[in-house]
């Protein structure tokens, strides 16, 4: 559940709008290695829980997503998403090849240290903005807002162009993971 007031995941069946979001918004997704990562953490629990990943888009430092559980267990699947992704990202960086590691480390770590947890490290916000999605219109809105991300920020001319994201899905063509394609 969120830790902001009023967004929270009611129905765990339900499909919903949720952005993770790196500590002090640090560009980690600008290299391949990192988003790899994601990738193959959301087709792990897509196969492994039953995740429906209906709609995605990694920017530099963040990711908005639909996604749904047929399972009802949203929450737990997306703990255990953040979790995961987080201690892989926070390992891969140590690797001495990473140019940026020892100031992104020290951010990380000065995080946790104000975080409730007790890691060394903290990767992701707490929260997931969550926004449950109802009706054809909200879906409407939150796929137009995921894909067009990449062209607001200037990246993009074309939503479909931008690789790590589900618009290429929703044109037609396969993107770098599976896709629940939603339509109402």
């Amino acid at each position: 559940m969120s830790l902001r007031a009023g967004y929270a995941i009611r129905d765990e069946f339900a499909p919903h709008f949720i952005t993770f979001t790196v500590i002090d918004w640090i560009d980690v997704f600008t290299r391949t290695t990192y988003c790899d990562i994601l990738l193959e953490t959301f087709h792990f629990c897509r196969t492994r829980f039953g995740l429906q990943i209906h709609a995605y888009v990694i920017m530099t430092n963040h990711v908005h997503a639909i996604l749904s559980d047929p399972n009802g267990e949203l929450r737990k699947i997306l703990t255990s998403f953040k979790k995961h992704t987080g201690m892989e990202i926070i390992r891969t960086i140590q690797h001495p090849r990473e140019s940026r590691r020892l100031w992104m480390l020290y951010r990380f770590a000065y995080a946790a240290q104000t975080a409730r947890g007790n890691a060394d490290h903290q990767f992701w916000e707490h929260g997931n903005h969550p926004i449950g999605i109802y009706t054809a219109r909200r879906l409407s809105k939150c796929l137009q807002y995921i894909h067009y991300n990449p062209v607001k920020a200037g990246y993009v001319d074309d939503p479909s162009a931008w690789r790590y994201s589900s618009a290429r899905d929703y044109a037609g063509t396969p993107g770098l993971i599976p896709v629940d394609i939603l339509r109402w």
